[in-house]
């Protein structure tokens, strides 16, 4: 079950990527059969995958129809990112205020094995530290309520999120955006927190943008 676990994420990950890549359109249909052949797999693990990408907002999941790719507009998109900026820059500020001596070395401790990561340009463990390294951060906040809105809006991103560390070295730059946060975090630094989150998050979103061939736009939290 784990292994058929495993492929499904990766599965959903590759059709996820080609997505915000351009290769499929909004309202283009995903076959299963196609979708089974062109990745070398079974329908099995498409049908998982497709069910986790219509989670997320990036298909849709039609009775009897099938999936197709969802119209996502790039207002739509900037709305996602504007909220999940003021969201995870709350995270880090009360984080910041409230994360334990532990937590705050194991936050710096995961920020540390993420920089091999960025080193050997590896995107596709580098994707999953990083959502570890945000969670963490989440979970600082001391605040049960943030972090379900903060995982929701992740949720939503989360195929974006991944695809950007295609980019070739959005993986280093992403580790010393983190390194901000970090450091502010691991001082206690309350607004330097909250302005290096902020930052991160715009830099996300112009990367994205950035692969989907779009003009980010411009903001001063960017």
């Amino acid at each position: 079950m784990t292994d058929t676990r495993t492929r499904a994420e990766r599965l959903a990950g590759a059709i996820a990527d080609a997505i915000v890549a351009g290769e499929w359109v909004p309202g283009d249909r995903l076959d299963e059969q196609a979708l089974a052949e062109r990745y070398g797999v079974s329908r099995t693990p498409v049908r998982e995958a497709l069910r986790q990408l219509g989670a997320t907002g990036l298909i849709e999941l039609r009775p009897r129809r099938g999936a197709a790719v969802a119209l996502v507009t790039p207002e739509e998109l900037d709305e996602l990112f504007v909220a999940t900026a003021e969201i995870e820059a709350t995270c880090a500020r009360l984080a910041a205020l409230g994360m334990s001596p532990v937590d705050r070395r194991r936050l710096e401790a995961l920020h540390d094995d993420m920089g091999a990561l960025a080193a050997a340009d590896d995107p596709v463990a580098y994707a999953e530290a990083n959502t570890a390294f945000h969670g963490a951060i989440y979970a600082g906040a001391r605040n049960a309520v943030l972090a379900e809105v903060a995982l929701g809006l992740r949720r939503r991103l989360l195929p974006y999120r991944k695809a950007q560390f295609r980019a070739p070295g959005r993986p280093a730059l992403s580790h010393r955006e983190h390194g901000a946060v970090v450091d502010a975090i691991r001082c206690g630094d309350a607004a330097g927190a909250h302005a290096a989150m902020l930052h991160h998050v715009g830099l996300v979103e112009r990367a994205v943008d950035a692969l989907a061939g779009r003009a980010a736009p411009r903001r001063g939290a960017a």
